[in-house]
């Protein structure tokens, strides 16, 4: 019998222990990798929004959307859709950052819709009205962009095209102070 052993944390719950990249994709084990986020972290929304924008900010969009499914989860369920959109959005930046032109857009325009109940309430001093401006902005700029892999989605290929840079592209979560 071929028992393959599978990775797993400290409760016995599989996961899997090789090293990631910032946009969070597996490296082989014992490459360098990026420090993962921690998972389950309870943050107050200040906490959140400043470690997101920071890891916004350094070209990590997987880990800030952990940080925002930390606060979803753990968060009002009245707050829920604004932090389950935020993290969308940066699924959406992490996608286009590894050139999943499809799954990119698709989630920058899910997430949009998500917060698009929040625009005129700003929670937390958020800017959603602009992040839902730069989410449909960028998800048209990196459709346009699409290049299939064989020519189409056929047989479940993700469209390809020139990957973002996930720093430059990063949205600021709180508008410029005037």
């Amino acid at each position: 019998m071929d028992e393959t052993r599978r990775d797993r944390d400290t409760e016995g719950r599989a996961r899997n222990a090789r090293p990631r990249d910032g946009l969070g994709r597996p490296l082989p084990y014992g490459a360098p990798g990026v420090e993962r986020q921690p998972e389950g972290v309870v943050r107050t929304p200040e906490e959140t929004v400043r470690e997101a924008q920071r890891l916004l900010d350094a070209g990590m969009p997987f880990h800030a959307h952990e940080v925002f499914e930390d606060a979803w989860k753990s968060g009002p369920v009245a707050e829920r859709e604004l932090w389950r959109g935020l993290a969308q959005l940066a699924v959406g930046l992490t996608h286009a950052a590894r050139g999943n032109s499809t799954g990119g857009a698709r989630l920058l325009r899910r997430g949009a819709a998500a917060l698009a109940e929040f625009a005129a309430v700003r929670p937390y001093g958020i800017g959603v009205d602009g992040l839902i401006g730069w989410a449909e902005e960028l998800a048209g700029r990196v459709a346009a962009g699409t290049a299939a892999d064989d020519g189409g989605t056929a047989g479940g290929r993700a469209a390809r095209a020139e990957p973002v840079d996930a720093a430059t592209e990063a949205p600021h979560l709180r508008p410029p102070a005037p």
